[in-house]
């Protein structure tokens, strides 16, 4: 715009300058006329073209304001983008973490399945032992007149009666546990047998605790008979 101006600036003066050539003849008093008026279009035009280069200048102001304003929206936009992308990568880390986590958590509950299903059967094992073992303590109850109780120390304690005819209700009793070896060994009989080590000697060997619970009642009837 302020060239446009300058053109016409240019124009006016040469547009002057051949009016003043055409009466330069003429009278002072027009001379002096054309000077006046000469000076007045060419601070008509000096205000005019400061108006509009004040003009510009707030043009050029709002123009780099609005740049500056772009530069500022274009990095609040980048660091919304940077942010997004760092929430995005997170989000994704806790998505793996989740999915190993659930992976986990199902390993374990297929593993907690597992041992319930095999606490289960071992409970029933127990159940069916539990009952041969009863069955087993009441054939001996029964038969021989024995009687197993649970004492101190992990012991069992064995009781027979039905032994002494004149007195049936006495009992005839030892102990026994497992040691450390895994071994049984029978101690604190009553009354005392001195045969008692030999049959702990022949259990160990031969694992046949019937045979040796039948031996034991047969060296308690051969005490009350001699």
């Amino acid at each position: 715009m302020a060239e446009d101006e300058l053109a016409l600036f240019d124009k006016s003066i040469n547009e002057f300058g051949s009016k003043f050539i055409n009466i330069f003849s003429d009278t002072p008093c027009q001379m002096v006329g054309l000077r006046e008026a000469y000076k007045d279009s060419i601070k008509a035009l000096a205000e005019k073209l400061s108006v509009k280069l004040k003009e510009e200048e707030r043009m050029v102001e709002m123009f780099l304001e609005y740049q500056n304003q772009i530069c500022r929206q274009n990095k609040l936009i980048q660091e919304k983008k940077e942010n997004l992308l760092k929430l995005i990568t997170e989000v994704k880390g806790k998505k793996q973490e989740l999915e190993v986590l659930t992976a986990k958590i199902q390993d374990l509950k297929e593993e907690y399945f597992r041992k319930k299903e095999t606490i289960s059967s071992a409970n029933k094992a127990n159940e069916e032992r539990l009952k041969r073992l009863q069955k087993s303590a009441d054939l001996y109850k029964d038969r021989l007149g024995l009687e197993i109780r649970k004492i101190y120390g992990d012991k069992l304690q064995f009781i027979f009666t039905g032994i002494d005819p004149k007195h049936p209700e006495s009992p005839f009793m030892f102990s026994l546990h497992l040691n450390e070896a895994r071994d049984y060994e029978v101690s604190d009989s009553a009354p005392h047998l001195e045969c008692l080590a030999e049959f702990q000697e022949n259990v160990r060997k031969t694992n046949n605790f019937s045979a040796f619970l039948a031996n034991v009642r047969k060296a308690f009837t051969t005490m009350v008979y001699n």
